[in-house]
């Protein structure tokens, strides 16, 4: 709805709770009963294409953990404000499986490929001030100013054209 708003500019994708996206949970017995249902298995997957599919830009606000699939929902922004406190990994290979969310094109394209390896064949977990000098996050503020940092920002490429700041997301997309 956003993205069909003229008067939205800019989206701020943030959430509630001590954690951005803990990522999928593998306990819901709804996941292992209803294989007949790709939204119960994979919800966070539709909502990812929702959010690649957006024509307007969107900034993240990762106030807490972005585990695994909520760290390929947190890359589907074109930026992140987090805070010391967050945490970011890649853990799909210690579960036994390939990473989703198009992360393995999203975020070596953040952090490198060796730096993406390393998250990704360990399950490695770091915080809110090395994603920042890594790339995978661009503002660092204080856990209780995360979203209005964010939505800051949002304010700030919401000044620019909109027609302009549209066009040259989906050519960097």
């Amino acid at each position: 709805a956003l993205d069909n708003d003229g008067n939205c500019r800019a989206i701020v994708l943030a959430a509630q709770g001590t954690a951005f996206c803990a990522g999928a949970n593998f306990g819901d017995p709804k996941r292992r009963n209803d294989t007949d249902s790709p939204r119960r298995v994979n919800p966070l997957y539709f909502e990812a294409i929702r959010m690649f599919s957006c024509a307007k830009p969107v900034v993240a606000a990762i106030h807490g953990s972005a585990i695994g699939g909520g760290l390929g929902l947190a890359l589907t922004g074109d930026f992140r404000v987090t805070c010391a406190e967050a945490k970011f990994a890649a853990n799909f290979n210690r579960l036994g499986f390939h990473p989703g969310f198009g992360l393995t094109v999203t975020l070596p394209r953040l952090v490198g490929v060796q730096k993406a390896a390393l998250m990704f064949y360990t399950g490695r977990r770091i915080g809110g001030e090395q994603a920042v000098e890594w790339g995978l996050a661009d503002v660092l503020a204080p856990r209780e100013q995360v979203r209005a940092e964010a939505i800051r920002l949002a304010t700030e490429i919401a000044t620019s054209a909109p027609l302009a700041v549209v066009a040259t997301r989906a050519t960097l997309r």
